[in-house]
């Protein structure tokens, strides 16, 4: 079969992907936490009574499939629209295979598990997450640093945010709205951002979900929407997501929005979507939660967030928790590679649309020629960069240094050695 004209595949993939929404597919009855917790408050906890209904996605994966024929996989565009197809497909057949052990290996095929292995490297996300939780767990000397006070109602905190989405996108091209829904406290589109109805917020998450939802997740998708020849690039591909969350968290990091508690909930995570494929139930899991410092209520939420579309009895779940590490330590290795190696361009190429890591090297050529557009909407802290550079150059040197060959004994005894040789002068 010959290769569709580029336009054409374009304008048509947005059509054949618009019936998977895979959070939508899997979110949770509202009802279903308050009867949970009430439960497991009178010491008669029962796994929640969620009803695990497959969605048919036949005709949708047949009309991805035969899209992704038609893409020239010799064209960096074509290659690209091929991939996010089949990317669509994958996730289609996640949601037909809800409450089934399939689930997870599709699961895992588009967010990774936490046991991954990455084979140079020699490191998972269980790694990664051990290690912040170890460290903020020392930093803290055993003792739990208060979450600033969450008391600002979502409708408050929507008041707050639109003229700020207003000021950075121009007035009225962002909206917020409030669902009662979700299970995550905001979820961004292309054109608007989602509160839970029922959530207080915090001071700290003004920032927080400032940077990652709006000036990452809803920027790169109107910069992709904005493209004059690749308008696909607006899509939030299910395969784009760990390089998306990645950035987000990323945004969190280098603007001061992210604190301990923060960090350690991202960490929290990934060590349960572990602990539930391993065979945990609903329960042993959010106890896990629990006794890792979380709230009822946010440890319900944790857990709910990891079975969506699982068994909850255990040995299933749904990974994309694991991407947000990921995702993380993915982009914030390109960017130091983008830096040394002198390709600044790479950064541009990452909020240009809805892209992964791969595609910001792809895709470089049609950057070069102008077929594709660089960003329009770029957050503060990416768009200088000197100071992006001067940042990842001292992460990078600073991971230099072993903390595990020293203590404040050893790094005294440095100091101390290198004060008497200078008096000795």
């Amino acid at each position: 079969m010959s290769a569709a004209p580029l336009s054409e595949l374009d304008a048509a993939l947005p059509g054949l992907a618009r019936n998977i929404r895979v959070l939508d597919a899997l979110a949770w009855p509202i009802g279903v936490e308050e009867i949970f917790l009430d439960q497991w408050r009178r010491g008669q906890a029962r796994l929640p009574d969620v009803a695990l209904c497959p969605r048919d996605h036949a005709a949708d994966i047949a009309a991805l499939k035969a899209f992704a024929s038609r893409c020239d996989k010799g064209h960096p565009a074509g290659n690209y629209l091929a991939m996010t197809a089949r990317s669509y497909a994958t996730a289609a057949r996640m949601l037909g295979a809800i409450g089934t052990p399939a689930f997870t290996q599709y699961s895992s095929a588009l967010y990774r598990r936490p046991d991954f292995e990455y084979p140079r490297l020699n490191l998972n996300m269980l790694d990664a997450a051990r290690f912040f939780l170890d460290t903020t767990d020392a930093l803290l000397g055993g003792t739990q640093i208060p979450p600033t006070q969450a008391d600002i109602p979502a409708a408050a905190f929507a008041a707050w945010m639109q003229p700020e989405l207003d000021q950075f996108f121009g007035p009225g091209q962002i909206t917020v709205i409030l669902d009662p829904t979700l299970a995550a406290k905001a979820i961004a589109g292309s054109s608007r951002i989602r509160l839970r109805a029922s959530a207080l917020f915090s001071e700290l998450d003004k920032h927080q979900l400032l940077q990652h939802e709006a000036f990452v997740h809803v920027a790169t998708a109107q910069n992709g929407a904005r493209q004059p020849n690749l308008k696909s690039l607006g899509l939030g591909a299910p395969r784009t997501t760990q390089t998306q969350e990645g950035i987000a968290t990323l945004a969190e990091l280098f603007t001061g929005s992210m604190d301990i508690n923060r960090l350690r909930r991202l960490a929290l995570r990934v060590l349960a979507v572990q602990q539930a494929l391993d065979g945990a139930d609903f329960i042993q899991v959010f106890e896990g939660f629990l006794a890792g410092g979380q709230s009822q209520e946010e440890s319900f939420r944790s857990t709910q967030r990891i079975y969506r579309g699982a068994n909850l009895r255990g040995g299933s779940a749904f990974t994309k928790d694991a991407a947000y590490l990921t995702g993380l330590l993915g982009v914030h290795t390109l960017l130091r590679i983008a830096i040394r190696d002198n390709r600044p361009d790479l950064v541009g190429h990452l909020f240009a649309g809805r892209l992964n890591l791969g595609d910001t090297v792809r895709l470089a050529p049609l950057f070069e020629s102008g077929w594709l557009q660089g960003p329009v909407y770029v957050p503060h802290w990416a768009s200088d960069l000197r100071r992006l550079a001067a940042n990842l150059a001292f992460s990078a040197f600073i991971s230099r240094i072993k903390l595990d060959v020293l203590d404040l004994e050893v790094f005294m005894a440095f100091a101390d050695e290198h004060e008497a040789n200078a008096s000795a002068l």
